[in-house]
């Protein structure tokens, strides 16, 4: 097919047909739909294929994205989802849930005027499509090592590096306490950004290729990490980051207040049937206020609206152009009725021993220091009470590796995280153990967490060679 140079002139941007939000509201679909093959190969056709791709090189795992649009140009699908897989183990979820206006499309030539080429709903295309029509990953050249891994965490971590293991012909067996596998992406990103089937299908994906799922197996609990060291040829700890961080605000032991994270997976079991409904706050008609601003606080705030609240805040103590989270995602809240409030510090939560009746919040400005630091500062005579009858903290999540890491002499940073050596990438102190994800980076991007999992699935790969 003869490319057109010009085609970013003549073809706008375009994104995936949005759910408008008197329906989206509703429910817990997706609210944006997927690319037909003419509208993705048409979109892909805006590349113009830049000798140094800054979009290739903003993406933590570093995608041949400019090569796989142009497959899709030519719809050559199946050839696009095999590049697309060398270098993300989890594509369908990236083109999803990556922040893609702060990484690859941010960085795309053509964002300086032209609009961005749509590079995430591409390869959330590129994936889907394939799947559908049945391709698989090809593993016929593979041979078995006679080797096993055993890989705690199903998340994206631990998701990278069972499909880098399987690909090098080692076992991988994987542990996780939930019921089903994705780790926060089924229980903590809500089914309107990640659809469950999404998962549902990788699953069935990883398991043709020859991983083992060993779920709702606590490690500690229903396993002893001894008798996996013992059973395998090593281990891959990837645990994530599930303590909450402590806001340490007067009043948040109140009835009436909830953490950010138990929230979202009660209602992503909720949604998916697997669990009682009565662990989920009841928010129908009440006035709900999210503290926190980052992609957690949007699905909050977002799940909130979908629960029926009468009212959605969101408080921040920056202003909006220093929220951590996707730019995407802030303008959907807005779209479905949240109110914003920025440069405010949430300073107590009000009420008394019946619940919450509202959040003391001062106004902020910030300071800008040397080089990227900057604090806020509270102005006096400033404060005032949001009213509430319900508060969710979003303030971020720390890693919290269990106690028996310690015991096999893995060390811990002093902020929590697991200690790699990244002389033996990802591996740790002892030789069998390597970590990656969250519980080695501190909670961050799902993508972030899939590039460690990757890379530490391929050095264990090579350690067992």
């Amino acid at each position: 097919m003869q490319k057109n140079a010009f085609q970013f002139l003549e073809i706008p941007r375009q994104t995936p047909r949005e759910l408008p939000v008197a329906v989206r509201v509703l429910g817990w679909r997706e609210i944006y739909d997927g690319f037909e093959p003419p509208q993705a190969a048409e979109q892909a056709g805006r590349c113009i294929e830049c000798g140094n791709p800054y979009c290739e090189w903003k993406c933590p795992v570093h995608n041949y994205i400019p090569n796989w649009l142009k497959l899709v140009r030519e719809g050559r699908l199946f050839e696009a989802a095999a590049l697309a897989h060398e270098t993300n183990p989890l594509p369908e979820v990236c083109g999803r849930v990556c922040p893609q206006d702060r990484l690859c499309e941010g960085d795309c030539t053509l964002e300086d005027g032209f609009g961005a080429v749509t590079i995430g709903a591409v390869e959330k295309y590129i994936v889907d499509e394939a799947f559908r029509q049945g391709w698989r990953p090809d593993l016929s050249g593979v041979a078995p090592t006679g080797k096993t891994v055993a890989v705690i965490g199903a998340g994206p971590a631990g998701l990278a590096c069972a499909d880098r293991l399987a690909r090098a012909g080692i076992a991988a067996h994987v542990y996780d306490r939930y019921e089903e596998i994705g780790g926060l992406l089924t229980f903590g990103i809500p089914p309107f950004k990640l659809d469950k089937a999404v998962i549902a299908t990788r699953r069935a994906v990883l398991e043709h290729m020859g991983v083992v799922f060993h779920l709702g197996t606590e490690v500690g609990r229903d396993v002893e990490f001894a008798a996996l060291m013992r059973d395998h040829d090593a281990v891959f700890v990837g645990t994530g980051a599930y303590a909450e961080v402590d806001g340490r605000l007067p009043g948040q032991d109140r009835p009436g207040v909830h953490a950010a994270l138990p929230f979202l997976v009660a209602n992503g079991r909720r949604v998916l049937g697997t669990a009682d409904a009565a662990a989920l706050p009841e928010l129908a008609g009440r006035r709900v206020v999210v503290l926190g601003g980052g992609d957690t606080s949007m699905d909050c705030v977002r799940t909130a609206v979908r629960l029926g609240a009468a009212e959605v805040h969101l408080v921040y103590r920056r202003e909006e152009a220093a929220m951590p989270g996707s730019r995407r995602e802030v303008k959907n809240a807005r779209d479905e009725g949240v109110h914003f409030h920025f440069n405010r510090q949430p300073l107590a939560i009000e009420g008394d021993a019946d619940g919450v009746t509202g959040v003391r919040v001062v106004e902020t400005q910030t300071s800008h220091g040397a080089g990227r630091s900057s604090a806020t500062v509270a102005m006096e005579g400033s404060e005032s009470v949001l009213a509430a009858d319900a508060v969710i903290i979003a303030f971020g999540f720390r890693a919290s590796p269990p106690a028996w890491l310690a015991e096999h002499g893995v060390a811990l940073t002093a902020d929590g995280r697991i200690d790699t050596d990244q002389s033996r990438r990802f591996g740790t102190a002892h030789a069998k153990i390597f970590a990656g994800g969250d519980a080695v980076r501190g909670a961050d991007l799902v993508v972030t967490a899939v590039f460690e999992g990757r890379e530490a699935g391929e050095a264990i790969a090579r350690a067992l060679a």
